[in-house]
C-alpha cells in the first residue's frame, strides 16, 4: 500500500538521478586512475529531483510546527491530538527522506544508500497512510460509540496502536535492505525501484484496499452524522436548519479529506500496477509529486483546522488569541 508508493517514490527519483549522475565517478574503472579535473564535468540536476526534495523541506517545516505546538501544550494529550501528532511525526520523517535522497543522490550514490533512503521513505510514507487511517477510525468510533467513546479510548489504548503502526512500518522499511530490492537484477525493477515488479504490484493493491476501507469508514460517519442531526431536530426543531447546515458541512469537509487523498495516492498507486522500469521516468516523476504532496496537505487538514492547535498557534506566535476567536464545543453530528 503506502510501502509501494514511498519505495517508488524514493526509489524512481533515485533511479532517473541515477542515470543523470554517473559525472560523479572520479576513478576510471579500467585502471583505477584518478580522472583529471578537466575531465570532470558538473552534475545536471533534474528539475523534478528539486521539485521533490523542496517539497519535503515545506513538508518538515509544516509538521515540525504541528509536533512543537502538541509538545509544548500540555491541554493537547486527548487520543485525537496524539494521533494527529504522530501523523506530523510521520510527514516529518517523509519530508526529512526526500531532503535526504536529493543529497544522496547527487552526492553520495551508492547500494547501500539507495536501501537505507528507499527504507526511510517506505516507512515513513507507510506510518503517514496508517496514521490517516488510524485518525478515520477514531472520528468514526467517537460518532458510533458516542456515549462511551472517552472510557474506552484512553491514551494507553492510543499509544498501544501506535506502537503496533510504528512496528509495521519500521519492518516494512527494512524490507529493501532484507532482500525486497531488484539491485542484483535491473530487469525485474518497477517504477518502484528497487523494488520489485511482483511486490510493488503488492503494495500498491495493500493500499488501495486501504483507500476502500477508508471509503467506508467515512460513508458510515456521513450516516450516522445525517441520524444525530435528525435527532437533534426531532428534539429541537427550531434548530433544525443550523444543525442540517453543521452536518452538511461536516460532509462536505469529509468529501474533500478523502478526495484530496484520493488524488494524491490513486494517481501513484495505478500506474504502479501497470507500469514497469521500461516506461518514461516522467511519467513516475508526474504521479510521486502528487504523492508526496499529500504530507503537504495533511498538517492543514488535520492540524491547523482544529480550534485548540489554532489558539495555541496564536499563544505561541503572539501571546494572545483574537477577540473574534471562540472554541465552539463540537456537537455529535460535527464530522
Amino acid at each position: 500500500m503506502i510501502h509501494s508508493l514511498a519505495a517508488a517514490m524514493s526509489n524512481q527519483v533515485q533511479n532517473n538521478s541515477l542515470l543523470n549522475s554517473l559525472t560523479w565517478n572520479f576513478l576510471d574503472g579500467r585502471n583505477s586512475s584518478p580522472v583529471r579535473s578537466s575531465d570532470v564535468r558538473p552534475v545536471p540536476v533534474n528539475p523534478w529531483d528539486i521539485a521533490l526534495c523542496v517539497t519535503g523541506t515545506i513538508i518538515s517545516c509544516e509538521n515540525a510546527i504541528v509536533i512543537a505546538i502538541i509538545f509544548y501544550t500540555p491541554t493537547l494529550r486527548a487520543p485525537a491530538f496524539i494521533l494527529i501528532g504522530s501523523l506530523a511525526f510521520a510527514d516529518l520523517l517523509a519530508g526529512l527522506g526526500l531532503i535526504l535522497n536529493f543529497i544522496f543522490t547527487y552526492m553520495l550514490n551508492t547500494k547501500f544508500v539507495t536501501l537505507i533512503s528507499a527504507g526511510l521513505l517506505i516507512a515513513a510514507f507507510s506510518a503517514s497512510v496508517l496514521n490517516i487511517l488510524a485518525i478515520t477510525v477514531d472520528r468514526y468510533l467517537s460518532l458510533y460509540n458516542a456515549l462511551t467513546y472517552h472510557t474506552e479510548r484512553t491514551v494507553t489504548f492510543t499509544y498501544v496502536v501506535l506502537v503496533l503502526i510504528w512496528s509495521i512500518c519500521i519492518a516494512l522499511g527494512l524490507l529493501p535492505a532484507l532482500g525486497w530490492n531488484c539491485l542484483k537484477d535491473e530487469s525485474s525493477c518497477s517504477i518502484c525501484r528497487p523494488v520489485t515488479k511482483n511486490n510493488a504490484a503488492l503494495l500498491a493493491v495493500s493500499f488501495l484496499l486501504i483507500f476502500a476501507l477508508m471509503m467506508q469508514l467515512y460513508l458510515q460517519i456521513c450516516k450516522i452524522a445525517f441520524r444525530h442531526a435528525q435527532q437533534i431536530a426531532v428534539q429541537h426543531q427550531f434548530m433544525a436548519t443550523s444543525h442540517a447546515s453543521s452536518t452538511t458541512k461536516g460532509v462536505s469537509t469529509l468529501s474533500i479529506i478523502l478526495g484530496t487523498f484520493a488524488l494524491c495516492w490513486i494517481p501513484f498507486a495505478m500506474y504502479s500496477l501497470v507500469a514497469d522500469s521500461r516506461y518514461p521516468m516522467i511519467y513516475t516523476y508526474a504521479t510521486v509529486l502528487p504523492a508526496t504532496c499529500n504530507s503537504v496537505i495533511n498538517p492543514i487538514i488535520y492540524a491547523f483546522r482544529n480550534p485548540d492547535i489554532q489558539k495555541s498557534l496564536w499563544l505561541a506566535c503572539c501571546g494572545c488569541v483574537p477577540s473574534n476567536f471562540s472554541l465552539r464545543p463540537r456537537a455529535s453530528s460535527d464530522v
